[in-house]
């Protein structure tokens, strides 16, 4: 009868520290599934051999911090933006940072939690240019004299095409390619966003040949997207945390540590 005792008595002791042993036990966190997109600086900057950082991979980072039970994978993994965005859609990626909201990818994307942060697009020139621009029609008034640079698959191409009137060269695919055809004449202008525009000029050894006219074009917000095949309640935790780093102030600042 003794010895029965004892063993409720052990039996009942492991029970009660059931919970805290769980609860000491470590998260196995969830991994989403991401890439750093080619040609966005400063969301994804190359930063040397088999490292990647910039103001996506700080988010990304700080989303973890804030949910122990979240952890991305692939944003030490470059791939072209169209191709992020295919397997985003396809649900090969779980989820993508800094996303602009454009009705053709919300028919692709769920978009989640708060705006990251805002952009502005300017018009970037040769140095010895002195073109003057206010607004859209005087670049429409440039004609036949007015070949806008983009880069292929951003929504730099979507805002121009649907105000219209603009010749638009969308063949290359990152801003070092589209800034090399600048100098070399093969466009009158290069339409591309900010913030970092100064410090891509710099880091590309461009800043001698080229300027960013101060006129702000167009702004837009970014978000965080997640693939449609992802768990609902796996983007609301992304979410959830996002607006936590919202309500801190913490986008903000790393906002600025970028521009």
């Amino acid at each position: 009868m003794g010895s029965w005792m004892n063993g409720m008595r052990r039996l009942l002791v492991m029970a009660c520290c059931l919970p805290l042993l769980a609860a000491a036990a470590p998260i196995v966190p969830i991994e989403l599934r991401t890439a750093a997109q080619e040609g966005t600086d400063p969301k994804f900057i190359h930063a040397g051999k088999d490292r990647i950082v910039g103001l996506c991979v700080d988010i990304l980072r700080a989303v973890e911090q804030t949910d122990p039970g979240l952890r991305f994978v692939g944003d030490q993994r470059w791939k072209p933006l169209i191709r992020a965005y295919s397997e985003l859609e396809s649900g090969i990626e779980d989820v993508q940072c800094a996303v602009q909201h454009t009705p053709e990818r919300e028919a692709r994307f769920r978009f989640i939690g708060p705006a990251l942060y805002t952009i502005a697009y300017h018009f970037l020139v040769r140095r010895n240019d002195n073109l003057v621009i206010n607004n859209w029609d005087d670049v429409r008034k440039l004609a036949p004299n007015n070949v806008v640079l983009v880069n292929r698959g951003f929504a730099a191409g979507d805002i121009l095409k649907e105000l219209g009137g603009f010749e638009v060269d969308a063949s290359s695919t990152s801003p070092e390619l589209n800034l090399q055809k600048l100098i070399a004449g093969r466009g009158r202008l290069y339409f591309h966003r900010g913030p970092g525009l100064p410090k891509l000029l710099e880091r590309t050894g461009t800043a001698d040949k080229v300027k960013i006219l101060p006129q702000a074009m167009y702004s837009a917000k970014l978000y965080f997207a997640a693939s449609k095949h992802l768990d609902h309640k796996i983007a609301d935790r992304v979410a959830s945390a996002l607006y936590v780093l919202e309500r801190k102030g913490e986008l903000e600042r790393l906002m600025r540590k970028w521009d």
